[in-house]
């Protein structure tokens, strides 16, 4: 019997049935691929005579090999041209539609789905990607996926999948001034642990969710995967359907209202049964900075690093290897970390608010001496309303580089890369071993005003400070 959480009613809509391994068949309503975990998927297809079975379903772009600097083809990169093509072929292959490279829609596979609204309320998304979580923000359940079970999408549109718990997070208040979407999912995972979503599905609710924009939902249910949570969702509402309409494959006409109505009925009921809460106050919450080797080793830009004696004896051994790699001494201040590269981009915070709001901070001032600094719009059509906009210029005066639509250097599958021990303060979502490029580079995760107070101060600083 559903619960009356979003989680149950979208699960029990899309179960096909319940199989022997106690697991159930859920049927997937929109199959997000790109060209690094599809080649092998589509190759399985081909050797057992498969073909796709709803390729209307299914939509492709590419985003983690490509350049940003230079993406004349062929790529320099062999490898990441012989993706570019097997994913070209597949899609040509099998009917797929397929974003490439200055088609006009081309992007970060997170950022050009909602912008162009096929993700949308109620949804069963799945991707070859970890942080498919994003899509949550719209009141959709959300899974990134392996090779295998891209194949199995691929193959019948299903998955087979463990049913989660489901916890809801509260967060209720008015965020203090220079504190973002990015501090609060920092903070989440700070307070409940890199582990501490291992089987459950978080809701996030409360005040400072429902006052949020759209972009800003996207940041925080992204990062749900870095808390160990298999998904994360925000009950749709005005928000939601006001950035929906319109757009792209949204409904239209008639169809709009029919679909309004039915994506309100799939948000949580208010006697919901939850397996657990959690609550915080957003008035707690300062600017985030990672220091360690994982997205919960974070801290407020006020307080130092953390010393082995004040953590739970569980956290210390992995607090002595971030130590070690990241160069930090404990209870040393993270404010004033000097630093190398910054970067603005990513799933995470590389859509066309995270642009504004960066520029704001970048506008008559510019990078420190020794520091690169660069900003990568999330989709090619981010980059043209920040061309629009004249955000490019500003940053361009600022002194960064303005780059083409990719992932870039939130991981290493592409020519933006860390240099040795550099240390990188970025806008991203992942802050493990070589993360970026270079197996001693180290980076702190900051939101994207953090990355610019860094770059203009040649080392970490609060954003509160810059004028």
């Amino acid at each position: 019997m559903s619960k009356g959480t979003l989680f149950d009613k979208v699960w029990d809509t899309h179960t096909v049935q319940i199989l022997p391994s106690g697991q159930t068949q859920l049927f997937i309503g929109l199959h997000l691929i790109h060209e690094v975990t599809s080649p092998q998927a589509f190759a399985m297809l081909r050797e057992r005579g498969l073909k796709v079975m709803y390729p209307d379903r299914t939509v492709a772009t590419v985003d983690h090999i490509v350049p940003t600097e230079n993406q004349a083809r062929p790529f320099v990169d062999t490898l990441a041209e012989e993706m570019m093509q097997a994913l070209e072929n597949s899609a040509k292959e099998n009917g797929i539609r397929f974003y490439n490279i200055g088609s006009g829609n081309q992007g970060i596979v997170h950022v050009i789905a909602p912008e162009q609204g096929l993700t949308q309320p109620g949804m069963t998304i799945a991707c070859g990607d970890s942080h498919t979580s994003t899509h949550g923000a719209f009141g959709a359940i959300a899974f990134g996926i392996g090779t295998s079970q891209v194949r199995d999408v691929l193959a019948s549109q299903t998955l087979a999948l463990s049913k989660l718990k489901v916890r809801k997070i509260e967060v209720n208040g008015t965020l203090p001034p220079g504190v973002y979407a990015k501090d609060v999912i920092l903070h989440i995972i700070r307070k409940l642990g890199v582990k501490g979503g291992v089987g459950y599905a978080y809701e996030y609710a409360g005040t400072t969710f429902a006052s949020m924009s759209m972009e800003e939902r996207m940041t925080v249910c992204n990062m749900s995967i870095e808390g160990g949570a298999r998904c994360g969702y925000i009950n749709p509402d005005n928000v939601t359907f006001d950035y929906l309409k319109g757009r792209d494959f949204a409904p239209k006409g008639d169809d709009w209202e029919k679909a309004v109505s039915w994506w309100r009925s799939m948000a949580s009921d208010a006697d919901a049964e939850y397996d657990d809460v959690v609550s915080f106050d957003a008035s707690d919450i300062e600017p985030t900075v990672t220091w360690g080797i994982t997205p919960g080793q974070g801290i407020g830009i006020s307080e130092p690093v953390p010393t082995p004696d004040s953590l739970p004896e569980s956290d210390r051994a992995i607090a002595q290897e971030a130590y070690s790699y990241m160069q930090l001494s404990p209870g040393t201040p993270i404010k004033g970390t000097k630093i190398d590269v910054c970067f603005i981009g990513s799933c995470t915070n590389g859509r066309i608010s995270d642009l504004r709001e960066a520029a704001k901070f970048a506008k008559g001032h510019h990078v420190a001496n020794g520091v690169k600094a660069f900003v990568v719009p999330g989709s090619e059509r981010v980059k043209v309303e920040a061309e629009k906009e004249g955000l490019d210029k500003i940053f361009v005066e600022a002194g960064f580089e303005w780059r083409e639509a990719g992932c870039s250097m939130c991981l290493a599958m592409n020519p933006d890369k860390l240099q040795g021990d550099q240390i990188s303060a970025s806008s991203s979502n992942r802050n493990f071993k070589g993360r970026q490029g270079s197996s001693t580079g180290r980076t702190l995760l900051m939101s994207p005003a953090m990355v610019v107070a860094a770059a203009v101060n040649g080392k970490v600083a609060d954003v509160r400070e810059l004028s």
